[in-house]
């Protein structure tokens, strides 16, 4: 059965807005952009008095830390991990990461996110929740050598090789894979040398961390007497399907090198803020031509998953960290929530074209804080937020009508990620 988003305005990918339809097929594809006639026996979508726009994609994230959302606040990234994250996420077995996760899509959802990459470990169960919650994201298995003995470090790493080749794929094809390294002073370099070529050879993705703090940066300088960027392309961690996240402290041919490479950077300016880390230079870098994506972190940094707060903030940081009001326009931050983020991911969505997946979100912008409507796209960055959406669809599927859930039951979501997290911490 296909399906008519109706009587809205739609979001182009040139980022005009015009009055439109869109027709999805019945396998989950945009049909047809425009004045559309009803067709007997379709499935309708009421979009009047709002946008349709490409669902957000939430390029960097680890979802199930929605179960430490306020746990420890307040701290410098160093101290929050090791007193804090690491003892409360040794404590998570593989339901807790479930329901973490289960709480997690339950927020994208209603927040008009239909795409989203995940690092973190009980793999299984994040796809398992993907395909329930019928989003789409790119997963993998988080690598972490530091303090464990060499055969630890190595099942590690072989573990988050084998996620990626076994789950590549499932749910439709909604959930694809990456090897990923949590980063490059918290991965010894051994490991990268036995196992990043192992995935190249896989033809898998790599994702991890970089330059996130200054302090990782002396870390790195003081083993390696090299930038981050530098020890990481020498064992070959840099492509064009590769993604880092965060990207804060970059010198000039740190951003040279990463757009020679065609590596992604995904900006999570909600984050680097509350920990301190610092601005990222993205201006600098969209400039330079590196693909610059957004993304949350996870919710213990953060500490919630609306995109549209973090295009806020990217584009009032961006001005920040460039001196100049002009930096980071509100076309910018969108661009970067939607076609940037999909592409650093390498998924064909972002955009509201004939013949891509339909992952759609409808903005109800009947509301006193998005009046007048002088500037809709202006509206997206610096005023809408994620309450405003009215519908979500993934894949041609509706999973939120009229703010309605439909492929999951938020009750009983919230009553057991709650009851989960007070036992881990217990534990912890």
């Amino acid at each position: 059965m296909t399906l008519r988003i109706e009587g809205g305005k739609v979001l182009r990918p040139d980022l005009s807005v015009e009055r439109a339809d869109v027709r999805v097929d019945d396998d989950g594809r945009i049909a047809a952009v425009g004045r559309l006639d009803a067709r007997d026996g379709e499935q309708t979508l009421d979009a009047a008095g709002g946008l349709v726009m490409p669902g957000l994609v939430n390029a960097h994230g680890h979802a199930a830390m929605t179960l430490l959302r306020g746990y420890a606040d307040d701290k410098p990234l160093t101290a929050w991990l090791e007193e804090d994250i690491w003892p409360a996420e040794a404590a998570l077995d593989a339901e807790d990461v479930a329901a973490g996760t289960r709480l997690a899509a339950v927020e994208m959802v209603r927040s008009g996110t239909t795409a989203f990459a995940d690092m973190y470990f009980h793999v299984p169960e994040v796809v398992d929740v993907v395909e329930q919650a019928g989003l789409r994201a790119r997963v993998g298995h988080g690598v972490v050598t530091l303090g464990k003995d060499d055969a630890e470090a190595r099942d590690d790493f072989r573990e988050s090789l084998e996620v990626a080749r076994e789950y590549d794929g499932v749910a439709d094809g909604r959930v694809t894979t990456a090897v990923m390294p949590h980063a490059p002073h918290t991965v010894g370099a051994e490991f990268l040398e036995e196992f990043v070529p192992r995935a190249r050879d896989a033809g898998v993705p790599l994702h991890f961390h970089l330059n996130e703090t200054r302090e990782y940066l002396e870390a790195i300088d003081a083993e390696t007497g090299q930038r981050p960027t530098v020890y990481a392309d020498d064992h070959g961690m840099l492509d064009d399907d590769t993604w880092v996240a965060h990207g804060v402290h970059l010198a000039d041919a740190e951003i040279e090198r990463l757009a020679d490479r065609g590596t992604a950077v995904v900006h999570c300016p909600a984050s680097n803020m509350k920990l301190a880390s610092g601005m990222a230079p993205v201006q600098q870098m969209r400039e330079a031509g590196v693909t610059v994506g957004l993304g949350t972190d996870g919710a213990a940094s953060n500490n919630d998953l609306d995109m549209f707060g973090e295009m806020r903030d990217a584009a009032m940081l961006g001005k920040l960290a460039a001196d100049d009001a002009s930096a980071v326009p509100a076309e910018a931050a969108v661009e970067m929530a939607t076609q940037g983020s999909a592409d650093a991911l390498g998924l064909p969505v972002g955009r509201i074209e004939e013949g891509r997946p339909a992952d759609l979100a409808v903005v109800d912008l009947e509301a006193a804080h998005l009046t007048p409507a002088h500037d809709v796209v202006s509206h997206l960055a610096y005023a809408a937020k994620g309450s405003d959406v009215r519908h979500t669809v993934c894949d041609g599927r509706v999973l939120m009508r009229d703010r309605e859930l439909l492929t999951l039951d938020e009750r009983a979501v919230r009553e057991t990620a709650a009851e989960r997290a007070a036992a881990a911490v217990e534990r912890a």
